[in-house]
């Protein structure tokens, strides 16, 4: 009995298909590959230069990169940081003093605009190059027509182009990101703990990732994670000036919902005056989804760890950008390690559904109408948090679709009758004499 229990406990927490593993990075030589890259590598190339060279300098009314600038010039002059006034809707410093130790090189440039243009370019070259990890962690080389063609996809969202335009830090947490998975593929144990730990300290929003070495008992990892964040706020703590600040007046404040720039689901039923027991209702209705779309996605965590990892990652990130107190647009460039997995045998990226949801949440086109005022504008905010909630529920549905496919062939195996041994067994009433065989 206790062997028959733990034969369909593995059968329902690990998928008995064959371990996945990608292929070799190898060039790609098709007349097809060979055109591909000669259109879309200039194409990527004049994006990059737009982007960079024209909008960044450009600018916009929205302005990350001064408010970061002048807290770790602040930092300094021994003056200080978390002296925001909260009410107002600019933004505000929220870094840790951990992460305002990690980022003060930064404040080091005494020009504001060499400083602006250096972190621009430095997170436009952080993007590619976490491109180019995700390339070869699903397998293509970096000559193939796959690299250019996700430069060239992720140049023309909306998160890369308001990443480079705000000039936040993004840019570099995707390649933390890319870098941290590849390790985790890699059992580089350690240097995927001190990553994902690097990237919690900038933005905690990262922290649910621990769940992927954690359900491995990937304890090395998980361990580096956590005291990475952890040593390096209590090195900074007696540094940083006004360090206290940060949880008497910073933290309080990120706990509110704010009813601007905020596509959250706290923050558009913050923003339209939903109803209390509604806006709980979708709350827990959303994050159930979330939390059944990892279970389910556990299944493949041996078998097939690529699709795992990435998959994973993007309902656990998609999941916080949808239910956190404050999700924005741009965030959702941390999804693209789940895009590359259209490239695998199986995916949830192979659901139409799954690419209404990219274009809501990626897409640039803005919705507001001369003719059609408050649909256009409804359209227009509600965009990203639609997109999150599509691919939340596209996840989730497609992994129970698999794991039902899986059960079903299973059962169907386990029912077929043995076939014939060819030793003992003779389908044929009349076999040849020995000689003649």
């Amino acid at each position: 009995m206790t062997d028959l229990t733990s034969s369909r406990l593995t059968t329902l927490w690990t998928s008995p298909g064959p371990r996945v593993v990608p292929a070799p990075p190898t060039p790609r030589t098709t007349d097809f590959d060979r055109v591909a890259r000669m259109v879309l590598w200039p194409l990527s190339l004049m994006l990059i230069v737009h982007r960079v060279l024209v909008l960044s300098v450009n600018g916009s009314v929205t302005d990350d990169f001064s408010t970061v600038y002048y807290a770790l010039r602040r930092f300094h002059d021994g003056v200080p940081i978390y002296n925001e006034t909260y009410h107002h809707v600019d933004p505000h410093y929220l870094y840790s003093p951990g992460a305002t130790l990690a980022l003060s090189p930064l404040g080091l440039l005494t020009d504001f605009d060499s400083a602006r243009m250096w972190f621009i370019c430095l997170n436009a070259a952080a993007i590619v190059a976490g491109l180019g990890i995700l390339t070869r962690m699903f397998g293509y080389a970096l000559s193939s027509a796959v690299f250019p063609s996700a430069v060239c996809f992720a140049f023309l969202t909306e998160a890369v182009r308001n990443t480079l335009v705000f000039s936040n830090i993004n840019g570099i947490l995707l390649l933390a990101l890319a870098g941290y998975l590849h390790c985790l593929l890699h059992d580089r144990r350690w240097a995927a703990g001190i990553l994902i730990g690097l990237a919690i300290l900038i933005k905690p929003i990262f922290a649910p990732l621990l769940f992927l070495p954690f359900v491995k008992l990937n304890w090395r990892t998980v361990c580096t994670g956590v005291l990475v964040p952890v040593v390096v706020n209590a090195v900074a703590w007696p540094i940083v000036p006004g360090a206290g600040d940060y949880v008497t007046r910073t933290m309080p404040y990120l706990g509110e919902v704010r009813d601007y720039a905020n596509s959250s689901l706290p923050g558009i039923a913050t923003y339209y005056g939903m109803p209390w027991w509604q806006e709980k209702f979708w709350f827990a209705f959303f994050a159930a989804v979330v939390v059944a779309g990892v279970i389910v996605l556990l299944r493949w965590r041996y078998t097939d760890p690529l699709l795992w990892v990435s998959t994973t990652s993007g309902l656990l990130l998609a999941g916080v950008f949808l239910l956190s107190s404050l999700g924005q647009m741009y965030y959702s460039m941390l999804l693209f390690p789940l895009l590359f997995t259209v490239l695998l045998r199986r995916s949830a990226m192979h659901s139409p559904v799954a690419w209404i949801a990219v274009y809501c949440f990626l897409s640039a086109d803005v919705w507001f109408s001369d003719e059609w005022l408050d649909l256009g504008r409804a359209m227009h905010y509600l965009k990203p948090t639609v997109g999150w909630a599509l691919i939340v529920l596209t996840i989730t549905v497609s992994a129970m679709v698999w794991w039902w496919q899986e059960r079903k062939g299973v059962a169907a195996t386990a029912s077929e009758p043995p076939s014939p041994s060819r030793e003992t067994d003779h389908p044929n009433p009349d076999p040849q004499p020995e000689g003649r065989r």
